[in-house]
């Protein structure tokens, strides 16, 4: 089975929901969640927004529903796109990147926190929202929030913030891998004591974690983070996908780098 086509994405799906998991969306999920077997469905659309709409269809005839947190740049804020995936039963967030976006500026990234979260809000009622990465800038843009308060502008849920990762297993494609650390610069939680979930488990495609489903040789209580850029049916855009991740991941392993040791000073 090709991995990061949509066949496997609705089958990895499938098979947590033939194996008793049910699906919440990040606006629905309680502490008491965690005590459950229960999937958090989150997507970040970081750019193509017409393959979340493929992907929110997919959930859609699966009768399950997640949040889709779209960026505010023109490469993912796509407003047609974000009434139909709402018009499906999906949250939609704020993903910002406004430090980023800023270059560290923090009056000026607040204020543009707020002018974009508006538009959403013009929209659609917000109260999710969650970090871009922004692999490419030095700036982490979480650190707004050592000034800043979020859930003074309505936002009742920041992942990175709210959510125990020693208590939830958070398993995300991004490097188009599944273990959390290849490609992956800053999508984890913020500097913490406690060692995630996520350390206990190295999945390295996602026939890897339909088989541990399989085995329950898996948590109760796992957040899934998808970038449905990263999948298609198309071969040839397959293939493209494929060749561009294996030259960002050393690139974003350098960067990973980078990142720990400015957010460790």
């Amino acid at each position: 089975m090709m991995d990061f086509t949509f066949k496997t994405y609705r089958e990895l799906h499938s098979t947590f929901l033939a194996n008793g998991y049910r699906y919440v969306r990040v606006d629905q999920f309680t502490p008491d969640l965690y005590a459950e077997k229960v999937v958090v469905l989150r997507h970040d659309v970081d750019r193509i927004p017409y393959r979340s709409y493929q992907t929110a269809m997919i959930e859609h005839e699966l009768g399950i529903a997640g949040t889709y947190y779209f960026r505010i740049v023109k490469e993912s804020f796509h407003i047609p796109i974000i009434k139909d995936i709402t018009a499906l039963g999906h949250e939609i967030g704020y993903h910002y990147e406004d430090l980023a976006l800023a270059n560290g500026d923090m009056q000026l990234a607040i204020k543009t926190f707020e002018q974009h979260l508006r538009m959403f809000e013009d929209l659609f009622p917000v109260t999710t929202a969650v970090m871009h990465g922004s692999p490419l800038s030095k700036h982490d843009n979480r650190l707004m929030w050592q000034k800043f308060n979020y859930k003074s502008f309505g936002i009742t849920t920041e992942p990175y913030f709210d959510i125990d990762f020693t208590r939830l297993l958070y398993l995300t494609d991004t490097g188009r891998v599944w273990n959390g650390k290849t490609g992956n610069v800053r999508d984890r939680e913020m500097k913490s004591t406690s060692e995630p979930l996520s350390a206990k488990y190295n999945f390295n495609s996602t026939i890897d974690v339909m088989n541990a489903i399989k085995k329950k040789e898996i948590a109760n209580c796992i957040m899934l983070n998808f970038h449905p850029e990263r999948w298609t049916d198309n071969v040839v855009d397959w293939c493209k996908i494929y060749l561009v991740q294996k030259i960002k991941n050393p690139v974003k392993k350098l960067l990973q780098i980078r990142a720990k040791a400015m957010l460790n000073d």
